[in-house]
């Protein structure tokens, strides 16, 4: 969250926000291509047809459609003769930071439409493109800041007559979900949104098409898909991946192929007929609104239509699972399956957790985090209710920091809908709400909020006479809940409920009542799912993690889904990978095999350290365990390296420290902190880490480097930390895009090196010069405009006659090998840590 905190951007937020709006729908075509009837084509790419048309680098596109809107009228209107239904907007970029004084957003988006219209198109959509900052925590931009750029958007759009939205080419799930938030609350016409993939499979920030497709159909966008990156044979694979996970139509258009420079002009290499034999494809598999992106013409759009003048869309089968999402992945549950969800993130009963709540040091949360994930949990419970705290505050700042730390989604576990509310608005993801129950003003507060941000609930069997004692009386509440939750428009798959386990220790009739009540709701409510928080059977008796266990087992027999228990305990999970084998969920046994081959019981290994402190948080004894989560090493340089890894920067300092008092800072440097993020480039360029693992594993580096950095002015050594040589960075002159570039900046400064960032949109002759000053031998530049890429050639053009000294690295949105060869420079970097590795190699 931003500096100004939840509460008060709280207040910007839209006070009808959680009233449906019924969609407008200009006709009953559309409306039946919303209903997946019907097929939609859009039109292909602005861009590289304005840049055939002469557009000047570094010229906003958006301005046209003011200064030239005949210009702008042509292209739409070549996409109309070719046979698109649907004309988008030049308005990709026409957000209030980009456009500066230049323009305001509802002149520009109100000339837009008027080209478009004059063009002669069926529908006009609205073109809403990515802020061109990271969000936070990554990046500077606050959630609710990007929101306000787009509902800006928004109403000009509105205002202006266009009929629906497209938010397309999104990197990022969060700024898709504000920009999709922005959209639903400022208007009532359709929204797209389509997000664009690399040739991993993954956006930049690693979100995968099943993610994507599960937090934006949930949420109510009326059509998904994917946009730019690749050519059509690589994004049909992916969208093939999204289509059962959508719970609407899906959407294509991808680029056409490869960007390669012909006579200083971009040019694509996928003709219109190869684009269409591979959208065809596309077609067959479920799709129904297709168009382009970068590099397609009036002549792919015009072959587009002729695939579609004699097809009806193909059935497609959408999954019924349960399922939640991070920005990073989905867990999903299909009938039979049964998941876990880590209950350790929460106070109750938990001393140091209180403590670390309390104090704002959330290293022993995101420690929680990490060793939950390793003992093979699928949700982490999240619970920040201390009545001391500013609970809505914690919780969204332990949703921003758990991002760096693990990929899981997460249950937020809070009864104050103003928590849920502003922790589910910003999460990037499908969060699953923890809980409601069946007391009307409870179910009118929590349900509202679970439809709006398409999550999915627990509902508890306790209404305003508490909880039933019988097993009808528990079904009569789960049905209550079921039904309002129907009513709503949420799904049954997104139903958990929760038949609360009571202590058997006060009443021996519970724990039978409970497994009956399990067993009656999946019979009864059929596509409702179940939930048990199992510790409560025990409490009062000795020995608890055996009654635990005990219960576990019985409950999966009678259809339990989901388990809210401590993972780290081993007796739990032996119980949940075990019924996965007695189910067959794990197939062939697998995954037993490869963990249990050389367990035995003859002699059970001691209680880990995180066991006992988790078995001692809950008056328990450890059991047994073989398996455990790995413990922190006691040697402080192995420490250090795992707090690196581990993206937890709280304890480097002292484990720093530690590693300088043994041995000494360069130590520190070349043998610890160096090789740590090493092996986190390593994970990075194998899609095990992700960006935000990436940058959470550079701030912990940075955090030791700080350390360093002191011991060597204190030993009075001089710049031993910084000799490693100057960096010159900057985005090309006619380029406001600096993602990327700062991305690739954090990275080397945590490298050691000494970074002069220029900033972006850099005139050629001041990279030079800032080159020559300071005798700098490498300089890294970056474009993601196929416009600006001759100002990168017209750059190194100039350093090898000024600079010659010095080598150049070029990477960026539209770079790829063939273009960095194509404008003189001396490496393509894909990503930042290829460019940490490329520093290396020059300057060591």
């Amino acid at each position: 969250m931003s500096a100004k905190g939840p509460t008060q951007a709280g207040l910007r937020w839209p006070k009808d926000r959680l009233v449906p709006r019924p969609r407008r729908v200009r006709d009953e075509h559309l409306a039946a291509v919303l209903r997946g009837e019907e097929f939609l084509l859009f039109d292909g790419a602005m861009g590289t047809q304005l840049q055939a048309r002469g557009l000047a680098a570094g010229e906003l596109p958006e301005l046209l459609c003011l200064t030239n809107p005949a210009e702008i009228r042509d292209v739409h209107a070549a996409y109309v003769t070719a046979g698109a239904e649907v004309v988008t907007t030049n308005t990709f970029g026409a957000n209030a930071a980009k456009l500066g004084d230049a323009a305001s957003v509802e002149e520009t988006f109100s000339a837009a439409v008027a080209c478009a219209r004059a063009a002669g198109a069926r529908y006009v959509a609205a073109d809403l493109g990515p802020t061109g900052q990271l969000l936070e925590p990554m990046g500077p931009l606050p959630f609710d800041d990007a929101y306000d750029l787009f509902a800006e958007q928004a109403r000009a759009a509105d205002a202006a007559g266009a009929d629906l939205f497209v938010i397309e080419t999104m990197a990022d799930l969060a700024e898709a979900k504000a920009a999709l938030l922005a959209v639903r609350e400022n208007s009532d016409l359709p929204a797209f949104v389509t997000m664009t993939f690399g040739e991993d499979g993954r956006t930049f920030l690693g979100t995968t098409p099943e993610a994507a497709a599960v937090t934006l159909s949930s949420m109510g966008a009326d059509v998904v898909g994917i946009n730019c990156g690749l050519g059509p044979a690589a994004v049909a694979p992916l969208v093939r991946r999204m289509l059962p996970w959508a719970s609407c139509p899906v959407m294509a258009q991808a680029n056409a192929g490869l960007p390669h420079v012909v006579d200083g002009v971009t040019a694509y290499d996928v003709g219109p007929e190869e684009y269409a034999e591979a959208v065809a494809g596309m077609l067959d598999a479920g799709v129904t609104v297709i168009g382009g992106c970068c590099g397609t013409t009036p002549e792919h759009i015009a072959r587009e239509r002729k695939l579609l003048s004699d097809r009806v869309p193909a059935a497609r089968h959408v999954r019924d699972s349960f399922a939640v999402s991070s920005a990073q992945d989905i867990c999903s549950l299909d009938y039979g399956q049964v998941g876990v969800i880590g209950e350790r993130i929460n106070p109750t009963g938990k001393r140091m957790m209180k403590e670390a709540l309390r104090s704002g040091d959330h290293d022993h949360v995101m420690n929680m985090a990490i060793e939950q994930g390793r003992a093979g949990a699928q949700i982490l419970d999240v619970n920040a209710g201390l009545p001391e705290i500013d609970e809505r505050a914690v919780m969204c700042q332990l949703i921003s920091e758990l991002q760096g730390v693990s990929t899981l989604p997460l249950q937020i576990d809070a009864s104050d809908p103003a928590v849920i509310e502003a922790a589910v608005r910003s999460y990037p993801g499908k969060a699953l709400i923890n809980s409601t129950n069946g007391k009307a003003q409870t179910m009118a507060d929590v349900l509202p909020i679970v439809k709006h941000y398409g999550c999915a609930v627990v509902g508890l069997t306790l209404d305003e006479d508490g909880i039933p004692a019988t097993v009808e009386g528990r079904l009569s509440i789960a049905r209550k809940i079921v039904c309002e939750c129907e009513r709503l428009g949420i799904p049954r798959r997104d139903v958990v409920i929760d038949c609360l386990a009571m202590a058997a220790s006060t009443d021996q009739t519970q724990p039978r009542a409970i497994l009956d009540a399990i067993r009656l709701v999946k019979q009864e409510l059929a596509g409702v799912r179940t939930v048990l928080g199992v510790s409560n059977i025990s409490f009062g008796l000795p020995f608890r993690p055996l009654v635990n266990g005990t219960f576990l087992a019985a409950a999966f027999s009678a259809g339990l889904d989901l388990a809210i228990i401590n993972p780290c305990l081993t007796r739990m999970m032996d119980v949940v990978d075990s019924w996965r084998v007695l189910s067959g969920e794990d197939e062939s046994a697998q995954h037993f095999v490869a963990n249990y081959a050389e367990r035995s019981d003859r002699a059970p290994a001691p209680a880990s350290p995180a066991e006992k402190a988790a078995a001692s948080s809950t008056g328990t004894s450890a059991p047994p365990a073989s398996a455990p989560a790995p413990a922190e090493p006691s040697d402080p340089a192995a420490r250090a390296r795992e707090l690196v890894l581990a993206g937890r920067k709280g304890p480097m300092p002292e484990a720093v420290a530690q590693v300088i008092e043994e041995h000494d800072p360069m130590y520190a440097i070349n043998e610890v902190l160096i090789p740590a993020l090493d092996v986190v480039g390593d994970r990075f360029e194998r899609g095990v880490f992700f960006l935000p693992q990436l940058m959470a594993s550079a701030e912990a580096a940075k955090a030791g480097f700080e350390v360093v950095k002191k011991a060597v002015d204190a030993t009075g050594q001089g710049g031993g930390v910084s000799e490693k040589g100057s960096i010159v960075v900057c985005t090309v002159h006619g380029d406001i895009h600096d993602i990327g570039k700062n991305i690739v900046r954090m990275l080397l400064e945590n490298y050691g090196y000494n970074v002069i960032d220029l900033g972006r949109d850099v005139p050629p002759q001041v990279v030079a010069d800032a080159v020559a000053k300071d005798h700098v031998l490498l300089c890294g530049l970056s474009a993601l405009m196929t416009a600006t890429v001759p100002a990168m050639a017209e750059t190194i053009e100039l350093l090898r006659k000024q600079a010659p000294w010095c080598k150049v690295v070029v990477g960026g949105a539209v770079l790829n090998p063939e273009y960095a060869e194509m404008v003189g420079a001396d490496f393509y970097a894909r990503d930042a840590t290829e460019t940490a590795r490329i520093a290396s190699e020059v300057l060591g």
